[in-house]
């Protein structure tokens, strides 16, 4: 239930599936605690990209699935094409995120580690940067990057210092509900040790979990905070 105390909380996922590796359990946390989660999807497919129909069904109804799933206040489709966000205007990316940054009043954005390997993700993380200047943007008083499995940790630029975790979220209470969202999207699921599978997601959160004294964490990388 939505109360005075509660915050307006936006996660923004290059695809779907970004938000559930990323923060998953954070978001179910923020929703019972009452706040209002809204998830901005950058891109989506089509039958123009070269996806069967089926698979763009198959699509939606996950989308569908796992937005009933969170409970989220909102779900917002930009519907750029995926990977290929590197040659789409970046003006048309800020001015996407921005229109619906101020409509929605986020005071708490979660946004994709930039130097992930896949390019949509640092695509994705400017557009962010660009909405979250306080004289135009006022509401926006948290800024956290999150960790994405499957891309973080493959990120291979030299001066990258690599994902380094500031924050960090008790999640115990929401571990298992995050595994069974993440199994909707079973096309992109595949047995340990392959990234995406239930063991290594919960070894990621029990990893984080050690360095903040809980059984289960999700770790960010706070970029603004305003108190």
């Amino acid at each position: 239930m939505f109360t005075p105390d509660s915050k307006v909380v936006a996660v923004v996922a290059p695809h779907p599936d970004d938000e559930t590796l990323g923060c998953g359990a954070t978001l179910l946390k923020h929703v019972a605690h009452g706040d209002s989660v809204h998830w901005i999807l950058f891109t989506g497919i089509s039958t123009e990209q070269g996806f069967t129909e089926d698979r763009v069904r198959s699509r939606d109804d996950e989308i569908h699935r796992v937005a009933k799933s969170y409970g989220f206040a909102g779900t917002h489709r930009l519907n750029f094409p995926t990977m290929q966000l590197d040659l789409v205007p970046k003006a048309d990316l800020v001015d996407a995120l921005g229109t619906l940054v101020k409509q929605l009043g986020v005071h708490t954005l979660y946004v994709p580690y930039r130097n992930d390997a896949h390019s949509d993700h640092a695509a994705v993380f400017d557009a962010c940067a660009a909405c979250i200047k306080t004289f135009r943007y006022p509401s926006v008083r948290s800024v956290r990057a999150y960790e994405t499995l499957s891309e973080t940790e493959y990120g291979v630029k030299p001066e990258d210092p690599g994902f380094r975790p500031n924050l960090f979220v008790d999640v115990k209470g929401f571990l298992d509900r995050k595994l069974e969202i993440m199994s909707i999207y079973a096309s992109e699921m595949a047995p340990f040790p392959f990234p995406r599978s239930d063991v290594a997601l919960r070894a990621q959160a029990q990893l984080r979990g050690t360095q903040c004294g809980t059984t289960a964490a999700e770790s960010f990388m706070l970029l603004k905070e305003i108190e």
